[in-house]
């Protein structure tokens, strides 16, 4: 039974342990942009909320952009605790662009929506009411640091294939030694839920995105009901890319010019940050939690529990498993420049991630759901 699932996890599930769809692999148009100057207007929204500690470097990577077309950034500062506003004000200032950023003073958080989604909503209505609103909406976070040269690619692959959402998987930090063990295996399991080829065949139903840069086309977001479609959702990358898809084709990729500056030096960091939305995925459902968490032990622990006590055959399938695994995992160990022995402890990772999600599920029941900033999130509809 192990064997056939991992068979068929490598062979029929889109290829998603390759980690082949990269922005880095080609940018069509670009070079047609770059002569015609038909590059299209953007504001870039950000939802920040006692982000003091990063979001200066992240205004600062935006307005260094060698961008040719009209481009301005909107901090939309949610009732932060912290000098964020400030901070943001000036990076932008000791850069000379002030002119470029608006900051905006969140309002308090109504029923019914998630913190990040009312604070993008707030940014998105400002962009609205311009005289001239802009093609082009890009999503990012308070922590995230763009290359001084990613935003066109991203812009020209857009509009060469007309995507109404192209994301990135930004680079997340891999230094501690709780990001090395873990952050990959969070990539890793991340494409194996989304296939990104799959997500990016506008004849699936599979949709994706990343919420650390996600570029929308405004009018598409608009007819879809716009964020207000969404506003309950905890996990509000892919909900958006649900909702976009089915008006036109998304792409996701994989990238190493964006990268998160958040850092989570412990385990028990990773732990809050997956628990926040974990339960969420299964629906809140007792009964999917415990077949994820069989289906877990199947994929992952079963193979190593024949290799150590099993005999015969059914050792070697085990051995033969295990390895196939590992093997799998190497492609996304080398994106973040780690040994591909690592990949022989994905058995204990996946272990640990199945901790993070009972946790998940018990966070839930304790009312601290999606908590975030000191916000529990999980069925706000219900809760608020």
């Amino acid at each position: 039974m192990v064997l056939a699932i991992w068979v068929y996890l490598i062979a029929a599930r889109g290829s998603f342990w390759q980690a082949a769809e990269r922005d880095d692999r080609s940018a069509p148009g670009e070079e047609v942009l770059s002569r015609t100057g038909a590059w299209p207007a953007i504001a870039v929204i950000i939802p920040a909320r006692d982000e003091a500690a990063c979001i200066g470097e992240t205004v600062s990577s935006l307005l260094r952009q060698a961008y040719p077309g009209e481009f301005s950034v909107i901090v939309v500062d949610d009732q932060s605790r912290d000098g964020t506003a400030q901070a943001a004000r000036e990076a932008a200032a000791h850069l000379g662009h002030a002119d470029r950023l608006t900051v905006v003073s969140g309002r308090p958080l109504p029923a019914g929506w998630t913190g990040k989604l009312w604070a993008q909503q707030q940014g998105v209505a400002l962009v609205d009411d311009l005289p001239n609103p802009p093609a082009y909406l890009l999503f990012t976070d308070a922590d995230i640091v763009h290359g001084a040269d990613a935003l066109p690619p991203l812009v020209a692959r857009a509009l060469a294939n007309d995507f109404v959402l192209t994301s990135l998987m930004v680079k997340l930090r891999c230094k501690s030694f709780a990001e090395r063990l873990l952050v990959p295996a969070f990539v890793f399991f991340f494409q194996m839920l989304y296939p990104f080829a799959w997500a990016n065949d506008p004849r699936r139903g599979t949709a994706a995105a990343a919420g650390g840069c996600m570029l929308v086309r405004r009018d598409v977001l608009r007819e879809a009901g716009g964020l207000a479609a969404i506003r309950g959702a905890l996990i509000d990358d892919c909900s958006l890319a649900k909702l976009l898809k089915a008006r036109g084709s998304i792409w996701i990729g994989l990238t190493e010019c964006v990268h998160s500056i958040r850092a989570y030096p412990k385990l028990a960091d990773i732990r809050r940050m997956v628990s926040r939305t974990a339960y969420a995925q299964l629906d809140y459902s007792p009964l999917l939690l415990a077949g994820t968490i069989a289906g877990l032990a199947l994929v992952y622990l079963a193979p190593v529990a024949l290799a150590i006590f099993a005999g015969g055959i059914p050792q070697f399938l085990g051995l033969f498993v295990w390895l196939l695994m590992a093997l799998a995992f190497r492609p996304t160990l080398r994106l973040y420049g780690l040994s591909a022995f690592r990949g022989l402890l994905l058995p204990a990772i996946a272990a640990v991630y199945m901790a993070f999600t009972l946790d998940s599920a018990y966070q839930h029941a304790r009312g601290r759901g999606g908590m975030w900033k000191g916000r529990a999130q999980a069925n706000v509809s219900e809760l608020r």
